[in-house]
């Protein structure tokens, strides 16, 4: 009897010792998602629902190592990479992914939930500059979004468009503009991709305070649909699914006092 090997995703990020975000819930948003997770950790954050109150970054050189000990065993089909904190951390990783020829899923983070920053200043540049040419997908929010291109955050639809276009100017083969940030009962997300083709995703608006890591899982449930050979669009459609399922059902955790987390596994716990 063959085999069907399983697809298998790296994600490159911070630690989150409340477990709502970050490596924690990019590893659960793979195995949801029907994908073998594999881990590198950037920086360790002493962090739960209400707060960071600590953060320490892992040396850029054990970066690196980690990198290469997955990566020299392990057939991965796609990386997303999360919080990458530094400078030199940035450096490491972008070395790294230019002998990798699988998906890469970028989402910026930058600030966490709770307002704490995820990303020094002096770092932007470096991820602007290193990593965003080696994306297949990156996946800012509205706030992140315009951050990166030093502009008002978007409020109309075109105005969207256009900070994508802008966005892809800088190297990735697709945008997706994340509008959970912005007003109205339906939050619509927008692809945009190289070849000019805009999709968007649509899903009404969820009345619930817990929506830590949403960010967090909803790129690694679309790195995990790349790992397993869907389209990029296919791939952010099934993540959107996924996400507003796992949203859908936070309040039925009610784990934490303050921004607590998606239910990344709301379709196999009954």
């Amino acid at each position: 009897m063959t085999l069907k090997r399983i697809p298998i995703a790296l994600t490159i990020a911070g630690s989150d010792s409340g477990g709502g975000a970050g490596i924690q819930a990019d590893l659960k948003a793979f195995s949801a998602n029907k994908a073998y997770g594999a881990s590198v950790i950037t920086a360790i954050t002493a962090q739960n629902t209400t707060a960071v109150t600590a953060v320490h970054e892992v040396p850029a050189d054990i970066v690196a190592a980690q990198i290469s000990a997955v990566l020299s065993d392990l057939a991965v089909d796609a990386i997303k990479l999360g919080m990458l904190f530094s400078a030199p951390i940035i450096h490491e990783v972008s070395e790294a992914l230019k002998g990798y020829n699988g998906k890469v899923v970028v989402d910026p983070v930058m600030i966490a939930k709770s307002g704490d920053a995820l990303l020094q200043d002096q770092a932007i540049t470096a991820l602007l500059d290193a990593i965003l040419p080696q994306a297949d997908l990156l996946t800012p929010n509205l706030p992140e979004a315009a951050r990166l291109l030093g502009c008002d955050v978007a409020q109309s639809h075109d105005e969207i468009v256009a900070q994508a276009k802008a966005l892809l100017a800088l190297g990735p083969k697709a945008v997706l503009m994340k509008g959970g940030h912005a007003e109205g009962t339906v939050c619509t997300d927008v692809l945009v991709e190289q070849s000019g083709v805009i999709t968007s995703f649509e899903a009404p608006r969820i009345n619930t305070r817990n929506t830590h890591g949403t960010g967090c899982t909803y790129s690694a449930a679309i790195a995990a649909n790349l790992a397993s050979g869907f389209a990029m669009a296919e791939a952010v459609k099934r993540a959107h699914a996924y996400l507003h399922a796992a949203i859908c059902a936070a309040d039925d955790l009610d784990i934490g006092a303050g921004h607590g987390p998606v239910h990344h596994f709301s379709a196999q716990w009954t």
